[in-house]
């Protein structure tokens, strides 16, 4: 299946084009991760947006850590939860 959808326009018949973007990680392995992972770094890392990343924070179990206004994610806890709540995570 093609990572577009064709729609027709109701109003000229004609067809468009809605393009499906994901978004790629520029991290292409654990070992480049920093110790702490910032909401908009796990976002990149999971390819989804920010507003996803910062609701997979208020999930029950997800080692999520509040510093201040900040939230914080150590990555050998991501890890380990990505492991535990996936096939084997990365």
């Amino acid at each position: 299946m093609s990572n577009k959808d064709e729609q027709v326009d109701p109003h000229n018949q004609q067809f468009k084009r809605k393009e499906i973007n994901m978004i790629k990680s520029s991290y292409k392995s654990y070992d480049e991760l920093p110790l702490m992972l910032s909401v908009k770094i796990l976002a990149d890392v999971l390819g989804v947006s920010i507003s996803s990343a910062y609701e997979l924070t208020r999930e029950e179990g997800f080692p999520a850590v509040h510093v201040g206004k900040r939230i914080v994610i150590p990555k050998d806890k991501f890890k380990q939860w990505l492991e535990e709540n996936t096939n084997g995570g990365m």
